[in-house]
């Protein structure tokens, strides 16, 4: 099969193609897998990070890519979900150990096992990829393959995020980053929380723009002081000076959820402008988001359908990934860029 691999750990500022195009194996299903073959591959954020090493591949070569739509061509000796011709999405989940007690609650995203599709498994920047059946969800009707790739990674995340902040309806909240995850968070409260405002933060000017034209309340500058105080902001960055100033905006008891897997080292400098009275006091709020669990996944795919919520996106052919990356670091980006593949 085609394949985009990566090699090896590279910061973007020196090697711009740091996938390369191959003929790799194809991979053939386990007894509870199912072989799918791919039509659609969101492009995310993380796979900067597994370039760039913050969160690293653990081997060599690996196929990157865990927002994957594609229809099923062989099932496994015990596999039984699905059939042969099913259209079923894949997330950032692969797999978790099933037996420890975050398993058995339903938060298989904080197993100790957990094993991350594209990184710890092959994704699906390829032509074919295996998943345990039960990392596998159906897709909605109304969505095209490629419409319905970023609903994988970026809207299940944006679920869970939303799902964390506790957000009421008729409060104010922020977003910190406007990409992929950002849209697709605006869209669901516009729907679910019509009586709430929302806030976005953005160094891009084209994505501020692009929030109020979807429906944001006001849009500025990730630096900037928000016209009135916020009761959630959720923070999409990968930087950690956004964090404080997310903080300052922030009304009393309020909470921060921060998304994203990593933050930058380099910039941990901000921390130091972390002033208590002005920032954590008065009962506010820190929480992080790790991974989704297999309940987000089916719970916002059901939502997504129900509520017609469809991704803005950007489409590139497999063999353009690098160039879909580096728009991607280079913020040239509006909505959520789908790697063509089938």
């Amino acid at each position: 099969m085609k394949a985009m691999i990566l090699n090896r750990i590279c910061r973007f500022d020196e090697d711009q193609t740091p996938l390369e195009m191959t003929d790799f194996p194809d991979p053939t299903p386990a007894d509870d897998e199912i072989l799918v073959k791919v039509s659609a591959c969101g492009v995310c954020h993380t796979e900067l990070d597994e370039i760039e090493g913050r969160t690293p591949p653990p081997h060599f070569p690996v196929v990157p890519g865990h927002e994957v739509v594609g229809r099923v061509v062989e099932v496994g000796e015990t596999a039984s979900r699905f059939n042969v011709g099913e259209r079923v999405g894949i997330g950032w989940l692969h797999s978790a150990c099933g037996s420890c007690r975050f398993c058995l609650s339903g938060n298989e995203n904080l197993c100790r096992d957990f094993k991350a599709t594209g990184r710890d498994r092959n994704g699906g920047y390829a032509e074919y990829v295996t998943v345990p059946e039960a990392s596998a969800f159906p897709i909605p009707e109304g969505f095209s393959d490629a419409e319905a790739a970023p609903l994988l990674c970026a809207g299940a995340v944006g679920y869970r995020s939303l799902r964390l902040t506790g957000l009421g309806n008729g409060q104010n909240l922020g977003l910190t980053g406007f990409g992929a995850s950002g849209h697709l968070v605006l869209k669901m409260v516009k729907h679910r929380y019509p009586d709430s405002n929302i806030f976005v933060f953005a160094r891009s000017k084209g994505q501020q723009v692009f929030a109020r034209e979807l429906g944001a309340a006001w849009a500025g500058d990730t630096r900037d002081a928000s016209p009135e105080k916020l009761d959630c902001i959720i923070d999409t960055t990968p930087a950690w000076e956004p964090v404080v100033a997310a903080l300052e905006n922030l009304a009393p008891g309020g909470r921060l959820v921060i998304n994203a897997i990593r933050k930058e080292a380099r910039d941990k400098t901000s921390l130091l402008q972390l002033d208590y009275p002005v920032h954590l006091w008065m009962e506010k709020e820190i929480k992080s988001v790790a991974n989704v669990s297999r309940r987000d996944l089916k719970e916002f795919l059901l939502l997504a359908g129900e509520m017609h919520i469809k991704p803005d996106i950007q489409e590139f052919p497999l063999a353009a990934a690098n160039r879909a990356l580096v728009e991607l670091k280079t913020r040239k980006i509006l909505g959520a860029k789908v790697l063509r593949v089938g």
